[in-house]
């Protein structure tokens, strides 16, 4: 498989063998934010639960979207925390087709770790095979790694817009949401002029695994993207647009991922919003349509 991505066949290999692995469940839904219930209830042999929204995501202002990137001080005491030193590899996973995961890979990535794997085919994948559970909860001993930052290719507010007029950028969210038909939690609807719609849930089949990588350079070449330029991408907050990032990298795109996504975009009324199927159509800038939070 690649090096982004481990099978539970793998894993239970590892895990046998007395290998050092240090296992990360980041359970996350947008409806069921804490995942440590369903944690507690069945997960990993030696898993140790991530909170995605106070350990992978930091709390700002409206403008900085709804889940901006961690501090690097945030993350490494997080990273402490779950028990990683240096040299350590790491599998993250999660139950919902390596959505979330995809956000832990990404920033543990971009900090440096070289050995990190997401868990293809997710927790269904693991015990579909037969593979084991446990309960309760796991609390290792502090680790030592050090972190650093910006190892991964990642766009500002004016990069993205800029990319979006002169190249490809991505808006992987449902297609309801890009043409601006239904918002149910951003500010305005639409989507940033010049996006293309291509939601991030086709690139894993029914079983939650990524498709093979001449399937996904396809799926990306049809929607515009050309392997010798970069292409950015965008969701709601930058959760799933980890996963889209790392499609493209199955795929052998040069990926750039913008963090503050659509939630960010949406409360600077003086960017502009695009409506419609097209990726220019309608845009217009305007007022925030919902009361902030």
């Amino acid at each position: 498989m690649s090096d982004i991505l481990i099978s539970p066949a793998e894993l239970a290999q590892r895990l046998d063998a007395g290998e050092r692995v240090r296992i990360l469940d980041v359970r996350w839904r947008l409806d069921r934010p804490d995942g440590r219930p369903e944690y507690l209830a069945g997960h990993i042999p030696g898993a140790v639960y991530v909170d995605l929204d106070n350990e992978l995501a930091e709390h700002g202002e409206p403008g900085d979207g709804r889940h901006p990137l961690p501090s690097l001080e945030r993350l490494q005491t997080a990273a402490q925390r779950w028990g990683i030193d240096p040299g350590d590899g790491v599998v993250v996973y999660d139950d919902l087709k390596s959505l979330s995961a995809a956000r832990a890979w990404w920033l543990l990535t971009d900090a440096g770790i070289p050995h990190v794997r997401i868990l293809d085919g997710s927790l269904r994948g693991w015990t579909d095979a037969g593979h084991p559970l446990e309960d309760g909860d796991v609390v290792p001993a502090l680790g030592g790694v050090e972190l650093s930052r910006g190892h991964l290719a990642a766009l500002s507010i004016d990069a993205v817009a800029e990319l979006a007029e002169d190249g490809v950028v991505l808006d992987v969210r449902a297609p309801e949401r890009y043409l601006g038909d239904a918002e149910p939690i951003d500010p305005r609807a639409g989507h940033i002029p010049g996006a293309r719609n291509l939601p991030t849930t086709g690139n894993v089949d029914s079983a939650g695994r990524f498709l093979d990588s001449e399937e996904l350079r396809r799926r990306f070449e049809d929607a515009g993207a050309t392997a010798d330029e970069p292409v950015g991408v965008y969701c709601g907050s930058g959760i799933t647009a980890s996963h889209a990032y790392v499609a493209l990298a199955l795929a052998g795109f040069e990926p750039q991922l913008y963090p503050g996504s659509w939630s960010q975009w949406s409360n600077h009324p003086d960017r502009p919003v695009a409506t419609g199927p097209h990726p220019d159509d309608a845009a217009t800038a305007g007022v925030l349509e919902k009361e902030q939070s």
